[in-house]
């Protein structure tokens, strides 16, 4: 049995050509999951989350955070002040999924090596 269309802007992930899985993959890209759970401690500059998340490149972290601002998850704001500067943060959404991803991340830590051995 198929469950009922539930609209336009809503679909069935499991469906190719469902909107939600473009979002689905912002949010548990490698570098997504990592800048949304470090934006949970609180606002950052892009030099702070670029310290803090080892091993992303510059070019990586302004993608990342691009996307995550266009899905609605990221805030940015640059401050007018001398030098500029640009501060980010989680919006509710954003506040919302982290909520969401961060058990996942801690499992993640409590049983790494319990499942494939690391390479």
């Amino acid at each position: 049995m198929n469950p009922p269309d539930s609209g336009p802007l809503r679909g069935q992930v499991l469906s190719a050509d469902c909107p939600s899985r473009r979002l689905l993959g912002d949010i548990t890209s490698k570098w997504g999951v990592l800048v949304l759970i470090c934006l949970d401690r609180g606002t950052l500059r892009w030099s702070e989350l670029l310290r803090t998340i080892g091993g992303i490149s510059e070019k990586m972290l302004a993608q990342t955070l691009r996307t995550l601002e266009e899905d609605g998850l990221v805030l940015r704001e640059a401050r007018p002040v001398v030098p500029p500067y640009v501060e980010y943060s989680l919006t509710e959404q954003g506040r919302q999924v982290t909520g969401l991803l961060l058990p996942l991340v801690e499992w993640a830590q409590d049983h790494v090596g319990e499942t494939a051995p690391l390479t």
